[in-house]
């Protein structure tokens, strides 16, 4: 059986938001994110103080390093001697300094792979012109498509769902008390409305709205049960007079009980891994929230390093070599979802600043 290639790609960089590791690196660290905004250090200090919690130390780029293992046990056993490379947007490693290391290494041709599922300015187009930001004469770059529908990312986020919804079962057949609560990213109003392409809306709340809807059918079907189900936001952090995309989970928390909820499960389907927004806005304020609601909630793991998610941003990759080799790959989607175009269509999810 002949080795999948990854041909013509000369290495793959594993692209990520970024974030600290120590105490002296928060500030620096959200002037970057913010940069341009003219936010004062006074304000990026409170935003901070989600990080000091933790000492200063963001779990992303520790996650990273996880996933740069896992896909390097996943290339192997494939036969894919394919290098791989690690930037961030806002913390070392800088993409910038990747692609450098690329050209160094004699890589001319790279394929992205985000740590960032959906599709929308701050989620995927914003990811590009941060990588045309950093370009470096003599290596391009493509970007692998948006994967929230992919097999690798949808299954397993069903998997563990079904898994969390067996446990509450066991614990108490009757279901009527449970509330099922899909997580992801607020982003502004406008942003949702224009994400996606030109002649579609709400691409990434819809794109949600369908992963939830199909894991729901999925887990209900397969253990013969009925809950109910809904998808809620975090980490908003617009000004009060900006619409974003609510209701916020903490605030529906605290509002289940009047309508007889006393359990809920929180799936952080919007995001890859278990970073700030996940650690602090579900593991802390939500679990906070529940807690005086005197709800019992569990928080199911992200993806992670789960095999089932790495090895289908293996097949993502492979994917794409195949696009770029003048082939027509599948693209698949899980059950009843459909599959995001690759190329990203021109116009889609604009940069409403500009």
């Amino acid at each position: 059986m002949a080795t999948p290639s990854m041909a013509p790609y000369d290495a793959v960089l594993l692209l990520s938001f970024g974030g600290p590791e120590h105490q002296d690196e928060v500030v620096p660290f959200l002037r970057r994110v913010t940069a341009g905004k003219g936010i004062p250090d006074e304000r990026l200090e409170e935003v901070g103080a989600h990080y000091r919690l933790f000492g200063g130390r963001s779990p992303i780029n520790d996650q990273n390093r996880a996933l740069l293992a896992a896909l390097r046990v996943e290339l192997d056993a494939r036969g894919i001697t394919t290098p791989l490379r690690w930037g961030n947007r806002h913390s070392a490693p800088f993409v910038a300094d990747a692609l450098r290391e690329a050209k160094e290494a004699g890589e001319e041709r790279v394929l992205a792979l985000r740590t960032s599922a959906w599709r929308s300015y701050s989620s995927c187009r914003q990811y590009r012109e941060d990588l045309e930001g950093a370009a470096v004469e003599g290596v391009s770059v493509d970007v692998v498509r948006p994967y929230g529908e992919h097999p690798g990312f949808a299954a397993t986020n069903a998997a563990l769902v079904r898994d969390a919804l067996a446990l509450a079962r066991d614990a108490n057949p009757d279901l009527r008390d449970l509330r099922v609560l899909y997580v992801t990213h607020s982003i502004p109003d406008a942003m949702d409305l224009t994400s996606g392409p030109p002649d579609e809306e709400r691409a990434y709340s819809r794109g949600h709205l369908a992963l939830a809807a199909a894991i729901t059918d999925d887990v209900q079907a397969e253990l013969g049960l009925e809950v109910a189900t809904e998808l809620v936001y975090c980490s908003r952090s617009g000004p009060p007079a900006m619409p974003w995309l609510e209701p916020d989970v903490a605030d529906r928390i605290r509002e289940l009980p009047a309508e007889g909820v006393r359990r809920v499960i929180v799936v952080p389907i919007g995001f890859v891994s278990d970073h700030m927004e996940v650690v602090y806005d579900l593991d802390v304020d939500a679990a906070e929230a529940a807690e005086s609601a005197q709800i019992e909630m569990v928080r199911i793991p992200t993806v992670g390093i789960d095999q089932r998610f790495v090895a289908g941003l293996v097949d993502l990759l492979l994917e794409q070599a195949a696009r770029a080799r003048g082939e027509s790959p599948d693209a698949p989607a899980w059950g009843p979802l459909r599959a995001t175009p690759s190329p990203c269509p021109a116009g889609c999810c604009p940069n409403l600043r500009r």
